[in-house]
């Protein structure tokens, strides 16, 4: 098996080594993640500017850096080390939660679904540390991994779907794992108006994460339970509940 393993957090992070050591017990690995962090980068793509590949030393297979995001660190992978492509993409392990909403701005998450739109089976893995100061321990992700690897990456999906796993980050371990929908971010104080010293304002955007635990059946409820989330997610973004709606309103009107 040929493994992918891209990042958002830099191509040193200890999440992405604690991911590529998992993989390369069960394939060929190569790295390709961004040369910095790159965190809330979403599913952007450096096009007006060149990307620089870099090779690197690294503990685990071929590395390379590259100064862009993840979604370019994916392509160069497909271009200059899998030019005939691979068989799995994994992203990660994300230095905190990718749940609800915020997959639509995670940089790690883009990187899997760039994997599934090339056309490949893709993971994207965050640990879930909700207290803020807590370390997090990388080595729950990996063991958990590594125990599940076998279903996990052949799972029945669409060419059009990806997964998204959240790991709880108790000292203890996950207590098992649910396969859950995504649920609806909740942030408090969203964006801090701050001075500078000359009595000027600026703003400050991140806010207080908050965990509802008033979502059952999602996500959210799945960490704060201390399980692991799996969210399959589809890159056909259309509704088609609502699409089915107005097509039956606009043949009533015409």
């Amino acid at each position: 098996m040929r493994i992918l393993v891209t990042n958002d957090d830099g191509i040193f992070a200890p999440g992405l080594l604690t991911l590529a050591t998992v993989a390369a017990e069960f394939g060929e690995v190569v790295v390709v993640a961004p040369d910095r962090e790159r965190s809330c980068c979403g599913h952007a793509m450096t096009m007006r500017e060149p990307l620089r590949v870099t090779e690197v030393d690294y503990p685990v297979g071929r590395a390379f850096a590259v100064n862009g995001l993840p979604v370019d660190c994916v392509n160069v992978g497909l271009t200059v080390p899998y030019p005939d492509g691979c068989d799995l993409v994994l992203s990660g392990v994300n230095n905190g939660p990718n749940l609800g909403y915020d997959t639509t701005y995670s940089g790690t998450v883009a990187g899997a679904m760039e994997g599934a739109i090339n056309g490949i089976r893709s993971i994207a893995f965050s640990m879930a540390g909700l207290r803020h100061g807590e370390p997090i321990r990388y080595e729950i992700s990996g063991n958990w991994l590594r125990e599940h690897w076998s279903w996990l990456t052949t799972l029945p999906i669409t060419n059009e779907t990806f997964i998204n796993v959240n790991v709880p980050n108790e000292a203890t371990g996950p207590v098992g794992f649910r396969l859950v929908p995504m649920g609806q971010r909740v942030y408090e104080e969203r964006v801090e108006v701050r001075e500078d010293p000359w009595g000027r304002p600026y703003y400050w955007q991140g806010g207080v994460y908050v965990l509802d635990r008033k979502q059952p059946g999602t996500d959210f409820e799945a960490i704060g339970d201390g399980f692991v989330s799996i969210t399959p997610m589809t890159l056909d973004w259309t509704d088609h509940r609502v699409l089915a709606k107005l097509a039956e309103r606009v043949n009533s009107l015409t």
